[in-house]
């Protein structure tokens, strides 16, 4: 069976409910998450993207995910987000996408996942104003973050953490999360704390 050619590239925005900076990465996904469990929403706005013949141009979507313990022990719960604007083959394209069935970055995580939580639909806004950047989808998600600086007070770049291996990007910068809020797939998590890990960057997906 012919393999679908299929390519996106875009933004990619994160929150989770670790404390910043979250030590999973950093850590090899070997430690417990700084709260016993991870939730986690990792926002994607594409610009551009192609799944064969469909254009993906514009839409978004979210993964949204619990980890109940050390992220490498795997029993992940993971779910969809995907824009209330697309098609039902632009919806069944990105599902492939994000999920790794497509292949991909994210089919490296398909073993970590016991349980797939479905797909649900909504609008999704994604705002970059000044060194703030937000992500909101109804009243599924909604989340904000400001980057993270370092001590120099007349840098213009946040911190970033390089050779990451994440599936999103391999180098990303850091956030602050100013609140997050998720209300999807059986998820539920509040934060308005403004202690909490964030973290984005330009990505490029592509099939093998």
């Amino acid at each position: 069976m012919a393999t679908t050619t299929w390519q996106v590239s875009g933004q990619y925005y994160e929150t989770c409910n670790c404390d910043f900076v979250c030590p999973c990465v950093p850590a090899q996904m070997a430690v417990v998450p700084t709260k016993g469990s991870c939730i986690f929403a990792m926002a994607f706005q594409i610009e551009r993207g192609r799944y064969g013949a469909v254009t993906l141009d514009g839409l978004g979507f979210i993964v949204l995910g619990l980890t109940p313990e050390a992220m490498g022990k795997g029993n992940w719960s993971v779910g969809l987000v995907a824009d209330a604007r697309a098609s039902a083959e632009q919806r069944d394209a990105i599902t492939a996408i994000a999920s790794g069935a497509a292949g991909g970055p994210m089919a490296a995580l398909s073993g970590l996942i016991g349980t797939f939580l479905g797909v649900a639909s909504a609008p999704i806004a994604f705002n970059r104003s000044g060194v703030e950047w937000s992500v909101k989808a109804a009243s599924l998600v909604d989340m904000t973050a400001r980057p993270a600086m370092g001590i120099n007070p007349s840098a213009t770049e946040p911190l970033h953490l390089e050779n990451t291996g994440h599936p999103a990007a391999d180098r990303f910068a850091l956030a602050h999360a100013s609140d997050s809020h998720v209300h999807a797939l059986g998820l539920d998590w509040d934060d308005t704390t403004g202690t909490n890990n964030g973290q984005y960057a330009p990505f490029a997906w592509k099939s093998a």
